[in-house]
């Protein structure tokens, strides 16, 4: 077995299982390399074997040679391949119950009813959350791509761009940069639109607001970057430069409390204080970060009521804002390592109140 399935089924006792069975089509990604999907693994102390179905047969041999693969024939329903793969396998079998669906787990206890289902969340979630070498050098590289295509596309913005064709611009840059493009829909917020933390890009004119919000995230090789700036043409709104800096103060004072042991609530609460302190306590509506990897929210979660606890290996976003309704928002956002000393900022585009100002 490969080593983060052998991770995995180190688990087992702890579950009191045999096996488990993972449907989650990122686990299988992240515990076999498989990059298909309609497959699920078949974990247990003695081996894995991936069930799949015929499209992917040479796939499977390619990606993840040495695996057991039990493939589904086209005269066999879904529920009948399952149950001769697993009636064999085990009888204390644990599975992902938050991707199992209710009436998928109901069918096959009607059909393997000697079979006792036991339920379990987040276990290869945690284990993703923790990067190994491998994965840390993918997201820097994710990083870098993302921050040099917005560096590339501020340097061609004219004001008659729309939030639309300035997204497009920008992951025409992103997948020129060798990445396979965004990691999630990018938040390209002129004026109010940078207001709704989660704003859809529209047919806005970026020339026609002073305040441009631009979140934006990069995938590369399977592993997603997520990064935000905020950005002004000619002259800001009176109370911009304030919120900025306390946004902006806020942020390094949760980046400062990064460390392995730390209460993912604690550093929330770093950033929190700031911005109470400089009375826009009541602007900063949600939680601070999240953790990044195959997908864009993971593991760790960084809010006011997380029970989280850093762990050297984590990846995570330090986000914090401040959104004026109907005028105009301000997020800064970076991907930080969490490190045996403390931390490191995988994202080096400047930040300051000095680097807000573009011309258009």
């Amino acid at each position: 077995m490969n080593p983060r399935i052998t991770r995995l089924a180190e688990k087992l006792p702890e579950l009191s299982a045999e096996g488990i069975w993972i449907t989650d089509e990122t686990n299988v990604t992240y515990l076999t390399g498989f990059t298909g999907d309609s497959s699920s693994l078949l974990v247990t102390a003695n081996g894995a074997t991936m069930l799949s179905d015929g499209r992917y047969k040479e796939q499977l041999a390619d990606e993840c040679p040495g695996l057991n693969v039990a493939i589904k024939s086209p005269l066999q329903s879904q529920t009948d391949f399952f149950v001769d793969v697993l009636q064999s396998a085990v009888t204390d079998l644990a599975f992902e119950a938050d991707t199992m669906t209710v009436a998928a787990l109901d069918g096959l206890k009607k059909a393997l009813p000697k079979t006792n289902w036991i339920p379990s969340e987040g276990i290869v979630l945690y284990q993703r959350s923790i990067k190994d070498e491998h994965e840390i050098e993918i997201l820097r590289r994710a990083v870098d791509i993302n921050q040099r295509a917005l560096q590339s596309v501020l340097a061609k913005l004219v004001p008659d761009w729309t939030e639309a064709e300035m997204a497009l611009e920008l992951e025409a840059t992103i997948r020129h940069l060798g990445a396979s493009g965004f990691s999630f829909d990018p938040i390209i917020g002129a004026g109010p639109g940078g207001a709704k933390p989660h704003y859809s890009v529209g047919d806005i004119r970026l020339g026609d607001h002073a305040c441009l919000l631009v979140d934006w995230g990069t995938k590369y090789q399977g592993y997603a970057s997520d990064l935000t700036r905020c950005f002004h043409f000619g002259k800001p709104p009176e109370r911009f430069n304030h919120a900025y800096q306390a946004v902006l103060d806020a942020q390094m004072a949760a980046i400062e409390a990064i460390r392995p042991g730390a209460k993912c609530s604690d550093i929330d609460a770093a950033a929190r204080k700031v911005l109470q302190q400089a009375g826009l306590g009541d602007y900063f509506v949600h939680g601070l970060g999240h953790g990044v990897g195959l997908q864009i929210h993971e593991s760790p979660r960084l809010s006011v009521v997380s029970e989280d606890i850093l762990q050297v290996g984590q990846v995570i976003t330090i986000e914090p804002g401040v959104y004026f309704e109907g005028d105009f928002g301000i997020r800064i956002e970076d991907d930080v390592l969490v490190t045996e000393s403390g931390y490191q900022v995988l994202s080096t585009m400047p930040k300051g109140l000095d680097d807000c100002a573009v011309i258009l």
